[in-house]
């Protein structure tokens, strides 16, 4: 009885050499290296989601920082919108800044300036 092409072919193919120590080994160390790999991915994959909400936390903050200081800019300004107008409505009234300024001298002779180290022997030549 003469062989077939395709019960030759089929039979080569189901034969495989068993697997040897080299290749068993070589599988351990593949499924290791992807346990391994998806570990470190999902710790990576932690750390991203940690930072970014540490992140938008540190967002809300400045922004609350933000809010506060412009509420205080606000604040200040309309104050200094307020002094202005006291200020500007008292200068036709103020003598001081309608009188002339008085002479150097006079602000100073009221004033007896006490020099105790010229008076002193270890400044007298």
């Amino acid at each position: 009885m003469p062989h077939s092409s395709d019960s030759s072919d089929s039979s080569s193919f189901s034969q495989s050499p068993p697997p040897s120590k080299q290749d068993s080994s070589d599988d351990v160390r593949k499924v290791q290296r992807r346990e391994k790999n998806r570990i470190a991915a999902q710790k990576s994959r932690l750390r991203q989601t940690q930072k970014a909400d540490t992140l938008h936390l540190e967002s809300e903050d400045l922004e609350r920082q933000n809010a506060a200081l412009r509420r205080e800019i606000k604040q200040l300004t309309e104050e200094m919108k307020h002094f202005a107008s006291m200020l500007s409505s008292h200068e036709p009234l103020c003598s001081i800044l309608t009188s002339p300024p008085p002479p150097p001298e006079v602000l100073y002779a009221t004033h007896s300036f006490h020099q105790p180290h010229i008076s002193s022997p270890r400044f007298q030549h």
